[in-house]
């Protein structure tokens, strides 16, 4: 079960992305050319979002199984203790949590300018977070102890 969860979060970050980049262009070009937002540039903002949530949900699950491992599995690097125990799970919660208000805010707002700043700025900003906090392959070096697939 543990391997088909990682396998899985490990798939899905590439939907995330590519849902987060889709709507962010979406939404600067819509913002700066001054159109109206169409129907498919709220469903891609939409789709972005329930994706974020389901990988923070697969995400969590997971931490969850592996908590109590976590000390054995990397007692020889404690930054890598530290990335897994905290700054991984925390930053991307706080990005999804930016995705989600950028959404929320965009539904607030009373101009279509300000509908689609707002799920700019926002997803940007998770995006940025996401970037920073996934364990990518060129970063070997820090997650050699992981094994990416």
């Amino acid at each position: 079960m543990d391997t088909i969860l990682e396998f899985c979060h490990s798939r899905i970050r590439w939907g995330v992305l590519l849902a987060l980049i889709v709507a962010i262009v979406v939404s600067w070009t819509g913002y700066f050319s001054t159109a109206p937002i169409i129907v498919w540039h709220r469903g891609v903002a939409i789709i972005a979002m329930v994706l974020c949530h389901v990988q923070l949900v697969i995400g969590a699950v997971l931490y969850g199984m592996r908590y109590a491992t976590f000390n054995d599995r990397f007692s020889g690097n404690p930054a890598l203790l530290r990335f897994w125990k905290m700054e991984h799970i925390g930053t991307m919660i706080l990005a999804i949590v930016l995705v989600t208000l950028g959404r929320t805010l965009s539904k607030k707002a009373k101009t279509e300018d300000g509908k689609q700043l707002r799920v700019a700025i926002f997803y940007t900003l998770g995006l940025i977070l996401i970037l920073a906090m996934t364990p990518w392959p060129f970063m070997s070096k820090f997650m050699n102890a992981y094994g990416w697939l």
